[in-house]
């Protein structure tokens, strides 16, 4: 009586059959392009655009009155209830706002001058000279001889509106004011809110540049030193 072996083929074709599955699961479908993963970032040439934009629109702010930049900083937050506006509350931003803008106007047409004593003492330009806040006491301390050289000029035109261009490029760049405003802007508004407050800033600047002055008025920086002012 011989003993056969017993035969295993039932098995072994099951196992290669699960191993060949697996494989086909495991390994990509041959006609299948290779498609990268999405990319959302925007180019380096791009995102350094902006960047550069957001810049120099920030800087803006040293372009402004100090007291006015400081006024609207502490004031903004507490009239727009950190932009939760109401009708009454829009409508008293509304009023904030343009009492600073008006004061950004008013601004540029201020210089001051050093007496020999060495106080600051601040006037409003006017076309005949400068006319000084305080006079009596600048008398006492020293008016310079010739005041006309601060008269008024067209440049002090030229700054007083770009001044007021800049103050409302920077207020509608402030998020408390934007969600006051527009509390649920649309994709169209969200986008001229993005832009034109840029677009304003940059070309702001470009003109302060090509029309600079030597005024340092009310809330400007006044350097020691300065040369006189020579406003034809």
């Amino acid at each position: 009586m011989s003993i056969r072996p017993r035969t295993t083929t039932s098995s072994s074709s099951s196992s290669k059959e699960l191993t060949s599955v697996s494989n086909s699961i495991d390994a990509p479908p041959p006609d299948s392009p290779n498609i990268p993963p999405p990319d959302h970032q925007l180019p380096p040439s791009t995102t350094s655009f902006y960047r550069r934009a957001l810049d120099s629109t920030a800087n803006l702010a040293n372009l402004l009155p100090t007291g006015t930049l400081l006024a609207f900083q502490l004031l903004t937050p507490i009239f727009t209830n950190n932009g939760s506006c109401q009708v009454i509350t829009r409508q008293m931003t509304s009023i904030l706002l343009h009492i600073l803008a008006i004061s950004c106007f008013l601004a540029s047409f201020t210089d001051s001058f050093r007496a020999s004593d060495g106080q600051v003492y601040y006037g409003f330009a006017t076309p005949n000279g400068l006319w000084i806040f305080d006079k009596p006491a600048a008398a006492a301390s020293g008016i310079p001889s010739d005041l006309s050289k601060y008269r008024l000029s067209f440049v002090d035109f030229v700054h007083s509106v770009l001044s007021v261009l800049v103050f409302f490029a920077v207020a509608f760049r402030d998020k408390n004011v934007i969600t006051c405003f527009y509390p649920t802007p649309n994709q169209e508004t969200k986008q001229v809110l993005d832009i034109v407050p840029i677009g304003v800033g940059l070309m702001c600047s470009l003109l302060f540049v090509i029309f600079p002055t030597r005024r340092h008025g009310i809330g400007y920086p006044v350097t020691s030193g300065r040369p006189s002012s020579t406003y034809k």
